[in-house]
């Protein structure tokens, strides 16, 4: 199996991408574990067409060698001036950096640096958006992650139906959520969990308040275990007690959409066209209750490309993981969402998410 860092040398130093330059360098912390599987608060991955390595303090030097494959780990003392040294070494004279995650301070420490020895940084869209294509197509190694940590999130679900009740506040849920989640093997959380109740619910993205659960409420909850370094994604909207006629029927209405953008979900099909699968039956009956896309792709990060967004026009491919979450919000009255995470096959997709979608009444 081809491992990330070689999957980067070959799109990076062969075929059209090949002459950029003689080196690349990942210094954010997403592309780190992205190329290395080892997780870390500091470091860079310095990639020749021939060789790689794996850069980091005392911290973490002796704990990357025993995980990190495919590239050479090195104990550094001062960053810069051991960059310089396998520059050189390798005979570079230009290196690839990270545009969109590299600060000015960093860009500027470099150029000084490297500058110095006669090596040019380019700090172009190169290598973010060789970066970002590499990280859009997981590996079935991958995917097999993403089922692990939504397996956490479908139990934690179920875990919580029975735990949600009148008086409960939103915030006693949200940490409920997430102790089971650990409790279960998560290495944390996705994100910040939203719960949100009531009238709440209306904000997309609420914070869990002390508000107590009422009967006759939706409850929102957006959740999802992190595990391996991947992220789950899931929102459920279940009901407190009982729901009237038109919580029923926006319900309804998302669910509709949501299953719409489901079967949309397929190699071939603009990502542009799923998100308007669902936009089309919401926005027929709520217009302007669904402003946000119908969907991200996850993996190392919580959002990652490709969008499921109006007019995007990247094509679905397999191994694309994708979320898919309509949803409806109603100032002063309630809010819903209803959020799958899926993964596009060669026939269709997959849905990595097993917690029921029919409406719960509790």
């Amino acid at each position: 199996m081809i491992s990330a860092i070689e999957r980067l040398q070959q799109a990076l130093f062969t075929g059209e991408k090949a002459g950029k330059a003689d080196a690349a360098l990942v210094t954010s912390e997403e592309n780190r574990f992205y190329l290395t599987g080892f997780p870390s608060s500091a470091g860079s991955v310095l990639l020749f067409p021939e060789e790689a390595y794996f850069l980091t303090d005392f911290r973490y030097a002796e704990a990357a060698r025993r995980v990190v494959r495919g590239c050479q780990v090195v104990c550094i003392k001062k960053m810069n001036d051991t960059l310089k040294e396998l520059l050189q070494k390798h005979g570079a004279r230009s290196v690839l950096a990270e545009s969109e995650r590299l600060s000015l301070k960093q860009a500027r420490a470099f150029e000084k640096a490297f500058g110095e020895a006669g090596i040019a940084v380019t700090a172009d869209d190169t290598l973010d958006e060789t970066l970002t294509s590499l990280r859009m197509i997981k590996t079935p190694e991958e995917i097999q992650k993403l089922r692990e940590a939504q397996k956490i999130t479908d139990d934690a679900f179920t875990h919580i139906l029975d735990y949600i009740k009148p008086g409960r506040t939103e915030r006693e849920v949200a940490l409920e959520l997430e102790f089971f989640m650990r409790r279960q093997g998560a290495e944390g959380v996705s994100f910040e969990f939203i719960v949100v109740s009531g009238t709440n619910g209306s904000l997309c993205h609420g914070v869990p308040s002390d508000k107590p659960i009422q009967a006759g409420e939706f409850v929102t909850m957006d959740t999802g275990a992190l595990l391996h370094g991947y992220h789950a994604d899931m929102t459920r909207t279940v009901a407190v007690g009982h729901v009237s006629d038109e919580q029923r029927h926006a319900y309804d209405m998302v669910l509709k959409a949501q299953l719409a953008a489901i079967a949309a979900a397929k190699p071939g099909v603009l990502c542009g066209d799923v998100d308007k699968a669902a936009r089309d039956i919401l926005e027929a009956e709520y217009k302007g209750a669904f402003e946000h896309s119908t969907g991200h792709g996850v993996g190392v990060e919580i959002h990652e490309w490709p969008m499921f967004a109006a007019g995007n026009k990247t094509v679905a491919r397999p191994g694309m993981v994708v979320t898919v979450e309509p949803g409806i919000y109603l100032e002063g009255k309630f809010g819903l969402r209803i959020e799958d995470m899926v993964a596009i096959t060669e026939t269709g997709c997959e849905d990595l998410t097993h917690s029921p979608k029919e409406l719960i009444i509790l």
